[in-house]
């Protein structure tokens, strides 16, 4: 390798994988899934230095294995098993799961495939490191940090000031920051100043290692996959149905902890037809990642209240593509109507004079059948069979129009 290793735990992914991780150990051991890289930015190219130097770092992640301190760690999480961190204790990442090639227009493939258990827990470390490799060698890193710092001590006198106001948020970049050195520089620049905000609060980060290490709160319950291969993976399974499927198997797993629904994998609407007057009190907010946020929040808040439920008794939890100015936009409009929290990404983690790199790496097979997301926007899905895109689509159709829904229903 030309760089340092990037990756250096195993604790180094988002909170998310592992409360996923545990509901895929204990109920779909046997499922099996693919993921696909794709850059979305047409004026990025990744050169042959950089896609080896990529597997490199990959090949090093692989050799990674948790240790008894970090195994402690996540036992000291509440609803973490026993029997989910022993199975972590033997647990290690396969090289051979991975297929990374230049065939691709901005010059880097990354497939992985192979166990649900292995793959999904391959998607954070390897856009951290692809993210990591392309501005250290595209750019001059050294100053990318330098206005990384002026960013960041710019928002932090607007939380202080009042200029930003936010209740409670997260820092959720890992998959797109700058570099590790960044986002531990940003999570201890957020928390030195904790108590000098005016109306915002931070809450802590979704990196379980960087939480670790600087002693703040690890966040995160669930991401689109949970839904996804729950709902699509089981072949006998109608996926307009993806959300009760999903919505069923985490109760079954965590009851009413760890309890933040995802409302977007095949559209809220139909979401809003599964999450009814039990899961709705049963978990304690919903995380909003597609379309337009006030829309989404006035629309939750009334179906809260059709049911009976208090919308100041549960989160929203904003996640998609925020940055101070529009977290505080929403923070002011929700204020007194339902409590809000706030997961910021990129413009934490990589806020620089150079425009980050939007990079996914999402599922695209389940148990050898094709998997899609409808979100409630158009072009965040990665489907690579339009057939399917197209079937699940009117499945979805189908169910809203013909499906009647008794408000009350449990």
């Amino acid at each position: 390798m030309k760089l340092k290793q990037i990756v250096n735990s195993l604790l180094e992914t988002d909170l998310y994988k592992f409360s996923m991780g545990q509901a895929i150990y204990h109920q779909f051991s046997d499922y099996k899934t693919t993921w696909t890289f794709k850059c979305r930015n047409t004026d990025v190219h990744f050169t042959d230095e950089m896609v080896q130097e990529i597997k490199e770092q990959i090949q090093a992640y692989c050799g990674l294995r948790f240790t008894e301190e970090e195994l402690e760690y996540l036992h000291n999480i509440r609803w973490l098993k026993g029997s989910y961190v022993d199975f972590l204790r033997l647990w290690e990442p396969r090289y051979l799961d991975f297929e990374i090639t230049t065939d691709a227009e901005c010059g880097l493939a990354i497939e992985t495939r192979g166990t649900w258990l292995n793959t999904s827990m391959y998607e954070i470390p390897v856009l951290a490191i692809v993210n990591e490799v392309y501005f250290r060698m595209a750019h001059d890193y050294d100053k990318l940090m330098d206005s990384f710092r002026e960013h960041l001590n710019a928002k932090v006198r607007g939380l202080i000031d009042g200029t930003y106001e936010l209740g409670a948020f997260s820092e959720f970049g890992l998959r797109r920051r700058l570099s590790g050195e960044a986002q531990a520089l940003a999570i201890a620049t957020l928390k030195k100043h904790v108590g000098e905000y005016e109306n915002s609060f931070f809450v802590g980060t979704s990196n379980v290692y960087l939480a670790k290490q600087q002693n703040v709160t690890p966040v995160g319950t669930m991401a689109h996959e949970w839904i996804m291969c729950v709902g699509q993976g089981n072949h006998k399974h109608n996926p307009a149905y993806s959300n009760w499927y999903a919505l069923d198997a985490w109760v079954k797993e965590y009851g009413v902890l760890n309890g933040t629904a995802l409302t977007d994998a095949i559209t809220t609407d139909c979401f809003l037809m599964d999450f009814q007057l039990t899961y709705a009190t049963l978990f304690s907010g919903v995380r909003h990642d597609s379309g337009d946020p006030f829309v989404w929040g006035d629309k939750m808040i009334a179906h809260y209240k059709e049911l009976g439920i208090d919308p100041m008794t549960k989160t929203l939890l904003f996640s998609d593509s925020l940055d101070f100015k529009r977290a505080t936009e929403i923070y002011r409009y929700f204020k007194g109507k339902a409590k809000t929290a706030f997961g910021i990404g990129t413009f934490i983690a990589n806020d620089t004079d150079v425009p980050a790199l939007n990079i996914v790496m999402k599922t695209t097979a389940c148990n050898g059948m094709d998997v899609a997301k409808i979100s409630d926007v158009a072009g965040k899905g990665m489907c690579k069979n339009p057939d399917y895109e197209k079937y699940l689509m009117r499945c979805i159709n189908w169910r809203m129009e013909h499906e009647k829904v008794n408000s009350l229903r449990v």
